[in-house]
C-alpha cells in the first residue's frame, strides 16, 4: 500500500510523494547531494546531523545497503528525499534494502518528489528549513514546524555525534585493510578478501568531531596508529598520548559555535605538533589560526567538486559535504590559501607558512576522482616524519 508523505519548506512550498522508511516526522535543513552513488555513506556521515538530504540522481536504492560500508556508528541524516526508490535490490554485497535500513533507524523517506525542482529552489533561495513527514501531518502544520526549527547557524551538533570515550582504532587490523577483488571460489566470502597493511609505526591522535570511518581506514593504511579522542578533549590530555601528529576530523553544524574546541586546537597548533584537518577540522583550524567562517548559500555536497591546487596547478575532482567555509580575507598573512574551489572560488585548503599545519575543506578519503586526493594522507605522514 502506498502511504502519502510530504516535504514542507519554510517558504511555504509543499512537495507531495509516497513514504518509505520509517513512519516518522523529521525537521532540519533541507540540502541536496549530487552524487550518483554512495547513499549509504551519505546517510551514515555524521556531518549530515540535523539535515534532510535530497539526492539529485533519480534512482536510489538499487544496490541496497550492506554492513561494511557504514561511515559511523549510526545513520545521522534526519530524513531522505529521492525521486524514485528502486523496487529491486541487486548487489552481491547487499545485506538489506534501503527502506528496511531506514525503518531500523527510525528515519523517514519520501519518494516521488520532483527533485530537480526542489534542487533548483534550494540553489536559488539557498538551503532552507523543512519538515518531512510520513505520518499524515498536514501541509500547514509541516510548514509551521519547518519555520519553528531555527536553522543551522549557531548550532553545535558535534556533541551529539562524537564518540563519548577515547579508543584505539582497529588494534587487530580487521577493519582497515582495503578490499581486493577476487574470483570465486578463491575465498569462501569474497567480501572479506583484503590487501595487506603496513606496520602502524606512527602514533597520532585523531579528534572525533563526527569522523567518517573511512578516514580512520585511510590513516591506518598509511601506517598511522590512531588514538581517537572525543571532540571536547583538552589539548593537554591529547598530548599525554605522546602523538607524533594531530588529526582533526569532519563533523556537523556551525564551526563558529565551537569556541571551546577552537581554543584547544589553538593550543595544539602553538605546541608545534604537525596537524592535518579535513572539512570541519579545516574550519576549526581556520579559526584557530585567526580566521572566521561564514555560511554558504546552499553548500557543497557531492562527488564532483573541482578544486585547484594553487601550488602545483593540478585540479582534483573531490567529494564534499559542508555548508560553511573559511573567509580568506580574515586570515593573517602567515596563513596561505593553497587550494580553491573552481565553481565559486571559496577556500578549499590552508597551509601555515611556518608551522607544520595544513588542512583541506574536502574529503580525500572518499575517492571520487577516484584517487585524486589520496596523496594528502601521504603528505601528512611525510610532514610528521620530517618533524620527528
Amino acid at each position: 500500500m502506498m502511504i502519502p508523505a510530504l516535504l514542507a519548506l519554510e517558504d511555504g512550498t509543499v512537495f507531495h510523494g509516497t513514504a518509505f522508511g520509517a513512519g516518522a516526522t523529521a525537521v532540519g535543513e533541507v540540502c541536496f547531494n549530487t552524487s550518483m552513488t554512495g547513499y549509504q555513506e551519505i546517510l551514515t556521515d555524521p556531518s549530515y546531523k540535523g539535515q534532510i538530504v535530497t539526492m539529485t540522481y533519480p534512482l536510489i536504492g538499487n544496490y541496497g545497503v550492506n554492513d561494511q560500508d557504514v561511515e559511523s556508528w549510526a545513520p545521522h541524516a534526519a530524513g531522505f528525499v529521492i525521486r524514485e526508490l528502486s523496487p529491486v535490490v541487486s548487489n552481491w554485497r547487499a545485506d538489506r534494502s534501503l527502506g528496511e535500513y531506514l525503518v531500523t533507524h527510525g528515519i523517514p523517506g519520501i519518494q516521488g518528489v520532483d527533485t530537480r525542482a526542489l534542487t533548483k529552489k534550494l540553489r536559488v533561495r539557498g538551503a532552507m528549513a523543512g519538515c518531512l513527514s510520513t505520518e499524515g501531518v498536514t501541509g500547514p502544520d509541516a510548514i509551521a514546524q519547518a519555520r519553528a526549527w531555527g536553522g543551522m547557524a549557531g548550532k553545535d551538533y558535534v556533541s551529539a555525534v562524537t564518540h563519548k570515550e577515547p579508543f584505539l582504532w582497529d588494534p587487530e587490523d580487521r577493519l582497515s585493510p582495503a578490499f581486493r577483488l577476487t574470483q570465486a571460489p578463491a575465498a569462501p566470502d569474497p567480501r572479506q578478501v583484503r590487501q595487506p597493511l603496513p606496520p602502524a609505526d606512527i602514533p597520532i591522535v585523531a579528534y572525533d568531531f563526527g569522523m567518517k570511518y573511512n578516514i580512520l581506514r585511510r590513516l591506518r593504511q598509511h601506517g598511522f596508529r590512531v588514538q581517537v579522542v572525543p571532540a571536547h578533549t583538552p589539548a593537554a590530555e591529547a598530548l599525554r598520548y605522546r602523538p607524533a601528529g594531530i588529526f582533526l576530523s569532519n563533523g556537523p553544524g556551525d564551526p563558529a559555535a565551537l569556541d571551546g574546541i577552537v581554543r584547544e586546537v589553538r593550543t595544539l597548533v602553538d605546541s608545534g605538533i604537525p596537524t592535518f584537518g579535513i572539512c570541519l577540522g579545516h574550519q576549526i583550524l581556520g579559526q584557530a589560526l585567526g580566521g572566521r567562517t561564514f555560511k554558504l548559500k546552499f553548500g557543497h555536497r557531492g562527488g564532483n567538486q573541482p578544486v585547484k591546487d594553487l601550488e602545483t596547478g593540478k585540479v582534483e575532482i573531490t567529494s564534499q559535504n559542508h555548508g560553511f567555509a573559511v573567509d580568506p580575507d580574515s586570515l593573517p598573512p602567515e596563513v596561505a590559501v593553497h587550494r580553491i574551489n573552481l565553481n565559486d572560488r571559496t577556500v578549499e585548503g590552508l597551509r601555515h607558512r611556518i608551522k607544520p599545519v595544513f588542512c583541506v575543506q574536502y574529503h580525500p578519503e572518499a575517492a571520487p576522482g577516484p584517487h585524486d586526493s589520496t596523496g594528502l594522507f601521504g603528505e601528512f605522514r611525510e610532514l610528521v616524519t620530517r618533524r620527528g
